[in-house]
């Protein structure tokens, strides 16, 4: 085969010259953001700091109708970067020029801008779109549930995706305004405070705002019919909890449930330190999930958590995720012990003030409980894989590994840590390397031994492990440790958190 070389005429060349030496550096985003146990999830090649979404929602045809405009900065040079987003888009501009998209994968949206964007770059994405959340279907499944008065989005490890366009990752956290339109007579509840409220021709528009950094999973919207009650902290700090008007038989213990959310706020800043945010409270829809989850400022809870009654003790661990879950958010998902460890021992330490039992009795009875050859301990809950990521093991086993941080560390030094983390790491992400390193370092003390045999071995802790972690009583008990009486309570958040699908 022959080639002939080509030499450019005088025009052609200088075309050729007129491009810069360093086009050849722009390139697209990548379409993931790396995540271990999830890499479609997110992207790369910038990072977004703001998400205004104005939207407009008809609950009796699930229609949803929006605009987002995204700000953010370019972490390299783009000639084209991925958004995630399900729904059917008409237009994007980006920086206000008429940019070409295509979609891939399961829920990748490619954009092309008009130019090319040098690293550095602030620039503005406007998307416009419109469909019916429900329908939409990722692996067979829709994280959007339509209730008989609305609709409802709350989901965790993705949720975004069915509703607005974003870097669908913890790593890409951004500041939010949500306004939302809808029929007279229906409310929409999301992040943060009510900036406003204004109605006119048969619609009301809610117009939202969450101030801090906050996950695009951990951005929820519910519209229906709510009874909405308002109170603040001792703080000053505003509580906004909202019951569906159609819960029957649930009502009850759901209202009493929810309503102890101010009580709660207030003992967890006594352990974890100041709240974070601009807001705090929950929402129970007329959802029939049993699942909680702990959206930013306004944990979702589905009505059937409590369906065996009260349970405040749901309330504790969803609160408490907004320290370590929410302000502090996982690197990596494989990280998920920063957020579930901390939550459930919240809890222990909630059953430890109530009288119901201490952590190291709850940390007896959970030892207790599983037998060596028991596949609860070959969940590592350091790094438990996607199909384990919410396993029990992640709780209570994550949970045990606090109570022998304690018992090595001491009271003052263990709680200590419990405030000094989400102050120190506020708004940003870790994984679990990051709070051993940190727990050393804040302690003088080399754990690393200890966090290894807790959260990384797959089999039960030897005696000799269990009696340095618990003392001596613990390593061989004259028989079995009695239930503590917070227990059934306790593990009612195990099935809070199966969120049902293939995550």
């Amino acid at each position: 085969m022959r080639h002939r070389l080509i030499v450019p005429g005088a025009a052609a060349l200088s075309l050729l010259l007129a491009i810069p030496a360093s086009a050849a550096s722009y390139a697209p985003g990548a379409p993931g953001a790396g995540d271990s146990y999830y890499p479609e999830s997110g992207n790369g090649g910038y990072d977004v700091s703001h998400y205004d979404l104005r939207l407009k929602y008809q609950p009796k045809t699930d229609l949803l109708e929006g605009t987002a405009t995204l700000l953010a900065k370019t972490t390299q040079d783009l000639n084209r970067f991925n958004l995630d987003f399900g729904l059917k888009v008409s237009e994007i501009r980006v920086n206000g020029k008429k940019a070409t998209f295509a979609t891939s994968g399961k829920h990748e949206l490619e954009i092309t801008p008009a130019t090319p964007l040098p690293k550095g770059k602030d620039i503005s994405v406007v998307v416009r779109y419109a469909g019916k959340p429900s329908e939409l279907k990722i692996d067979g499944y829709s994280a959007w549930h339509r209730t008989p008065d609305g609709g409802v989005i709350a989901q965790e490890p993705d949720s975004a995706v069915w509703w607005f366009p974003s870097n669908d990752h913890p790593t890409d956290k951004a500041t939010y305004d949500i306004s939302v339109s809808v029929p007279d007579g229906n409310q929409a509840l999301s992040n943060g405070v009510l900036l406003s409220q204004t109605s006119k021709l048969g619609w009301t528009r809610f117009n939202w705002r969450s101030d801090k950094p906050q996950a695009p999973y951990l951005t929820t919207l519910a519209v229906g019919k709510f009874d909405v009650t308002k109170d603040t902290t001792a703080s000053g700090l505003p509580v906004i909890n909202a019951v569906s008007k159609d819960l029957g038989s649930y009502e009850g213990s759901a209202r009493a449930s929810i309503e102890r959310t101010t009580e709660v706020t207030e003992w967890l800043e006594s352990v974890f330190g100041p709240y974070p945010f601009n807001s705090v409270g929950g929402y129970v829809p007329n959802v029939k999930a049993g699942y909680a989850l702990e959206t930013q400022t306004r944990p979702f809870y589905g009505k059937e958590a409590f369906a065996n009654g009260t349970n405040v003790s749901v309330v504790v661990h969803e609160i408490a995720h907004q320290w370590y879950g929410d302000s502090v958010s996982v690197k990596d998902w494989k990280d998920i012990w920063v957020n579930e460890g901390f939550a459930r021992y919240s809890q222990w330490l909630w059953s430890e003030k109530e009288g119901e039992g201490t952590g190291q009795e709850l940390a007896d009875y959970v030892y207790a409980q599983h037998p060596a050859d028991d596949p609860f301990w070959k969940v590592k809950p350091g790094d438990p894989g996607p199909d384990n990521q919410f396993s029990g093991a992640v709780y209570d086993r994550g949970a045990l590994t606090l109570q022998a941080l304690r018992n090595e560390v001491g009271d003052r030094a263990f709680f200590g840590l419990l405030k000094s983390w989400p102050t120190d790491k506020k708004y940003g992400n870790a994984s679990v390397q990051d709070f051993v390193t940190y727990a050393e370092r804040k302690t003088g003390k080399p754990l690393a031994a200890l966090f290894d045999t807790w959260l990384f071995q797959p089999s039960k802790p030897s005696a000799p492990a269990l009696k340095k972690a618990f003392g001596a009583r613990s390593a061989a008990p004259a028989k079995a440790p009695a239930q503590p009486k917070s227990w059934k309570s306790i593990q009612a958040t195990n099935t809070v958190h199966d969120h049902g699908h293939g995550h």
